[in-house]
């Protein structure tokens, strides 16, 4: 086994994880503000972190070190998911996870720009092909003038959500040298869950004890649970691979959201859809086919 495996094999897993979440999140703020919900989804991601850090070995961060991992949780796992969880009241999810598609060309970009990546010529033709599937999705709409104010909104918001993670993506690569996966990872998550927890105070949260259905509580659980091992596993590609690379795997969320919803939530998936989804799987195995 190649030991870029494991590596990639944790941001394909991070990839279907994200779709995974945007469905319950879906399903979630039926009852509960997109901020609310993005609050409990990383209190929960925290608390299942907990024993696995309490175990750890924890190695003291020197210096500055602790602000930018704060900061830089606050982007990755506050601003990303509050933005993210807003388009998806406005545009369907599975639309949510392909605009969010275009993160392993934004990721690309900044780590070009940075020089922690060389420019491929195949590896940017290959993610340009999730921007094109992106196209098929809401091209059409657009173009034709069907897209409401509203879903703008929700179209820059996703778009916004993908831009903030990569710039984060690519700006934790030396904290993770430096410090345990796990130890970055709580540190920023509960960092995130402080962020969230103040933006939720204007929906009414913490004004009583939230009335959630069994059915919601449940979702949250499962919001919670995907989002503190998916980030986990995120980070820990992103110690070993190319930030891009990781990014690309991003191009299956559409895909699993998209089945999802279709299964779950009775969501329609149109040709230009299936074309669309279509575009970014072929991009992510043309982008890491032979990579470094």
């Amino acid at each position: 086994m190649s030991a870029k495996t494991l590596p990639l094999l944790a941001s394909m897993t991070t990839g279907v994880f994200v779709g995974v979440g945007l469905v319950l999140t879906r399903y979630a703020i039926s009852e509960a503000g997109p901020l609310s919900v993005a609050f409990l989804r990383y209190l929960f991601g925290v608390l299942f972190l907990l024993p696995f850090l309490f175990s750890l070995r924890r190695v003291a961060f020197q210096g500055w070190d602790l602000l930018p991992v704060v900061l830089l949780g606050i982007g990755q796992f506050g601003i990303l998911i509050a933005l993210l969880n807003y388009a998806v009241t406005l545009i369907d999810p599975g639309q949510a996870a392909l605009i969010f598609a275009v993160f392993p060309l934004l990721t690309m970009g900044f780590a070009v720009a940075m020089g922690q990546e060389p420019l491929s010529a195949r590896r940017m033709l290959g993610i340009i092909l999730t921007i094109v599937g992106v196209g098929f999705s809401i091209g059409g709409a657009a173009l034709g003038g069907n897209l409401s104010e509203a879903q703008w909104l929700g179209v820059g918001a996703a778009f916004l959500s993908a831009l903030t993670g990569a710039f984060c993506s690519v700006l934790y690569r030396p904290y993770l040298m430096r410090y345990p996966t796990l130890q970055v990872g709580s540190v920023a998550m509960f960092a995130a869950t402080l962020f969230l927890g103040g933006l939720a105070v204007p929906e009414g949260f913490f004004t009583s004890w939230p009335d959630f259905s069994l059915g919601v509580w449940s979702a949250l659980l499962g919001i919670g649970l995907v989002s503190g091992l998916g980030y986990m596993l995120w980070l820990y590609a992103l110690q070993h691979v190319w930030a891009s690379n990781v990014a690309a795997f991003m191009g299956l969320s559409p895909l699993t959201a998209s089945l999802l919803g279709l299964a779950f939530l009775g969501e329609a998936v149109t040709l230009a859809d299936a074309l669309g989804l279509l575009l970014v799987i072929a991009g992510l195995a043309l982008a890491l086919w032979r990579s470094g």
